[in-house]
């Protein structure tokens, strides 16, 4: 999945009995679905890959479904990298399968709405964030809620699409909200790395955390392992612990 320095993605991460034994995580400023939607917004979830949109704002995205509130999510690759030199998932079946999971997956969440895609290339998009921006202009509004990966994430392409939402919004005068995915994985609880004074908790209720359980499933290409190369699930288990939350937890 690529590595920052200092802060490397590798291995199970930190896992949730650490993080649910920080009483920090329990004392962050609650936020509501309301709260964070202002009358008439809508809230533009930018994703640097399929599944993406789930493991950083599923259960909110099925909140605002269920009161009606718009939602538009911009797919900024296929995620056709995510299984090098196999067999199994070679990128031209990942191109077609990939998308078709992250439709399914926004179903159990009751977005209906199809996802807008970028087409820019899997492992690519450093190189690329200025492109990105200025597409991502091209699809902001001013009255628009931003929900995307954190600059800080730890991966190369989430800190591109999340250098690129801050730019287009601060250009825009859209707000911004930045959602930790491979931050939990490397962070430890209390880590002096997360900006923690920014961070609100967002609790999910029962159906919320339960269609995102169900969404998450609908991901089977990064769930199951890789016969061909022996490799591991994409999404560790750890990764999968982390959706089972009753919260989300975001970077105001």
């Amino acid at each position: 999945m690529g590595t920052v320095k200092r802060r490397p993605i590798r291995g199970d991460g930190t896992t949730e009995a650490e993080w649910n034994g920080w009483p920090g995580l329990a004392q962050l400023p609650a936020v509501t679905a309301s709260l964070l939607m202002p009358a008439g917004a809508r809230a533009l979830v930018v994703a640097p890959h399929p599944d993406d949109e789930v493991l950083s704002v599923g259960g909110l995205l099925a909140q605002l479904a269920r009161s009606a509130t718009p939602v538009h999510v911009v797919a900024v690759t296929d995620g056709t990298a995510s299984h090098p030199d196999s067999r199994e998932w070679p990128m031209e079946r990942l191109a077609n399968e990939r998308p078709r999971e992250s439709r399914a997956a926004l179903r159990c969440l009751g977005v209906e709405s199809e996802p807008m895609r970028l087409g820019l290339p899997d492992g690519g998009l450093r190189k690329l964030q200025g492109l990105l921006a200025g597409r991502l202009l091209d699809l902001m509004r001013p009255s628009d809620v931003v929900f995307t990966t954190w600059r800080r994430d730890g991966h190369p392409d989430h800190e591109a699409t999340g250098h690129a939402c801050a730019f287009a919004a601060t250009c825009i005068g859209a707000q911004l909200v930045e959602v930790p995915v491979w931050g939990w994985h490397w962070a430890v609880p209390g880590d002096a790395r997360v900006p923690w004074h920014r961070a609100h908790r967002l609790l999910l209720d029962p159906d919320a955390a339960r269609r995102k359980r169900a969404a998450l499933q609908a991901f089977a290409s990064q769930l199951q392992p890789d016969a061909s190369t022996g490799a591991d699930p994409i999404l560790h288990a750890t990764t999968v612990a982390r959706a089972a939350r009753d919260y989300e937890v975001l970077l105001t």
